[in-house]
């Protein structure tokens, strides 16, 4: 038997998921001097739940980054179990964080 990852479990987009919806992350942070951001949020378990892509808007002031997750394609006719695990992704940024507020694009 295997023991759980230590931490949440890196993910990168897919790009082909269906039935998408926005996801609320918990924690954002800032990583390579600013210039990326590092989320973390709880999510399903693959292939039921997949991060489909990852969008990001940056005025002056604000970064607005919003996940969005679905099934994958692959998902079809498997069970997946209700359980929650915590997952992470980075992101890159136009231009370093700076003094810019992160925003959750799925809490507006």
């Amino acid at each position: 038997m295997t023991s759980p990852p230590k931490g949440p479990k890196p993910v990168k987009p897919t790009g082909d998921a269906v039935n998408v919806r926005k996801v609320p992350w918990q924690k954002a942070k800032p990583v390579a001097k600013g210039r990326a951001v590092q989320l973390v949020w709880s999510s399903g378990v693959e292939p039921c739940t997949v991060l489909d892509r990852v969008k990001v808007k940056e005025t002056g002031k604000t970064v607005t980054i919003t996940l969005y997750e679905g099934a994958s394609p692959k998902a079809k006719n498997v069970a997946c179990i209700m359980i929650a695990i915590e997952k992470t992704t980075t992101v890159k940024l136009k231009t370093p964080l700076g003094h810019r507020k992160i925003v959750d694009g799925a809490k507006r």
